[in-house]
């Protein structure tokens, strides 16, 4: 199943890159991005970097706005799902993304921290859909989700497109090679610095 799964996100990055050059990319990047925190497979990062390897670089920061947006207001829907109806379509998603241990883990994570939580799963290569059906489901507060969302979102696509913007070509590739490793890097500080001052 879980070759299954990983075939499709393939063919769906490849499906998806193909609409880059055409006068709607900014569309099918905002659609790609709102499904993504729900119910896609596919994480929005690919379209944009797809996008800014072609002449759009320039226009980094606004390709950026567009995905953290559809992402955010994505979240809002995996919320939804969460909160209404779980029992219908949010099992259905749990079950075919084999995401039953990471709900439980999801749980225990809210209960310590939700605001970290969600930021955390917004800005790493953890499931954020994940997150935003389990802050319905477990009734966290919508503005935790929204400023934790805006802030990880917002951080990982910025992140990837200052890189696009400012060197593209090789150096973004290898950066976004390895963003997974430098994403949970800087959680890591950040958890540092926030246990130092706060704690």
């Amino acid at each position: 199943m879980k070759q299954k799964l990983q075939t499709l996100k393939d063919s769906l990055s490849t499906w998806a890159v193909r609409h880059t050059e055409g006068k709607n990319a900014r569309w099918w990047l905002f659609g790609m991005s709102f499904a993504e925190s729900s119910f896609f497979p596919v994480p929005p990062d690919v379209l944009l970097v797809a996008i800014l390897m072609t002449k759009e670089r320039a226009r980094a920061f606004y390709y950026a706005t567009i995905t953290t947006a559809g992402s955010v207001l994505g979240g809002l829907l995996g919320y939804a799902i969460g909160y209404f109806l779980f029992q219908t379509v949010g099992v259905w998603l749990v079950d075919i993304y084999h995401l039953e241990t990471e709900m439980i883990t999801v749980q225990k994570l809210f209960a310590n921290n939700a605001f970290f939580a969600i930021f955390v799963a917004a800005f790493t290569p953890i499931p954020y859909k994940v997150f935003t059906i389990a802050g319905g489901l477990f009734g966290i507060s919508v503005p935790t989700l929204i400023i934790a969302s805006i802030l990880g979102r917002g951080g990982r696509f910025f992140a990837v497109a200052t890189v696009m913007k400012y060197f593209g070509g090789h150096i973004a590739r290898v950066f976004y090679e390895y963003f997974n490793l430098i994403s949970f890097a800087v959680v890591i500080v950040l958890g540092v610095i926030l246990y130092s001052f706060f704690l």
